[in-house]
């Protein structure tokens, strides 16, 4: 089982960015996917999560700016973060869900003027 999480890098305050992870080992439709992230001396939070049926869910923190998606023939998870705040400044990780949990390696955003 592998989950590359790719798309991290520095942005300006206000800035977009579109985090991936595309997953591959598992079968794919079943997981539900999640993104976490945690910043320095923070415990990791849960951020945004897409269901197996697509359902979505937010961390109150990033309702409205960010958006999670999943493109099952590529067997890839999205997270689009729009007007990203010195907050979000964090390594994102992905996580597969179901019946196991399967973590990839993070990926580092950087939120600073």
């Amino acid at each position: 089982v592998q989950l590359q999480a790719s798309g991290g890098g520095s942005v300006q305050p206000g800035g977009s960015l579109r985090l991936s992870c595309a997953a591959s080992g598992i079968i794919f439709s079943l997981f539900n996917m999640h993104w976490y992230r945690q910043a320095p001396g923070n415990q990791r939070e849960r951020v945004a999560t897409i269901t197996s049926s697509s359902s979505t869910m937010y961390a109150d923190s990033v309702k409205g700016r960010f958006t999670v998606s999943r493109d099952t023939a590529k067997n890839t998870v999205y997270l689009q973060m729009n007007s990203l705040k010195p907050e979000d400044t964090a390594v994102y990780y992905c996580a597969a869900m179901y019946l196991k949990t399967y973590w990839g390696q993070g990926t580092l955003v950087t939120v600073s003027s």
